[in-house]
């Protein structure tokens, strides 16, 4: 995975948490960043799955995991998992000091019996 349509290494992420559920108030279990435009949403377990969201009204296919120490990627389109691929500018991931899930402060206590299996 060095050139591939969809992958923009050179745009950074959108920010350290997921832009949709910052801008709501909402929180998020684990975070996914498009690698075409860097928009970071948050992932399918998450109540609002907001990645998803995103490739479904951009067509953006490409995003990898933006968990700190993570650099698979994931491709929508086909349901393709890839364990790596071209590195894309940094931050690589959130902060290691924001938790999963996150942001703090406004996870539910009971935030496991909400998450989507």
């Amino acid at each position: 995975m060095t050139e591939i349509d969809g992958i923009d290494p050179s745009v950074p992420p959108s920010g350290t948490g997921c832009a949709d559920c910052d801008a709501v108030g909402g929180w998020w279990f684990h975070l996914r960043r498009c690698a075409q435009c860097g928009h970071v949403g948050c992932c399918d377990s998450s109540p609002a799955q907001h990645a998803t969201a995103h490739w479904k009204s951009t067509g953006h296919a490409l995003v990898q995991s933006f968990e700190p120490g993570e650099d698979w990627f994931w491709n929508f389109d086909t349901g393709g998992l890839y364990e790596s691929g071209p590195a894309l500018a940094p931050p690589g991931g959130h902060p290691a000091d924001q938790p999963s899930p996150g942001p703090d402060g406004r996870v539910p206590q009971e935030w496991q019996r909400l998450l989507h299996r």
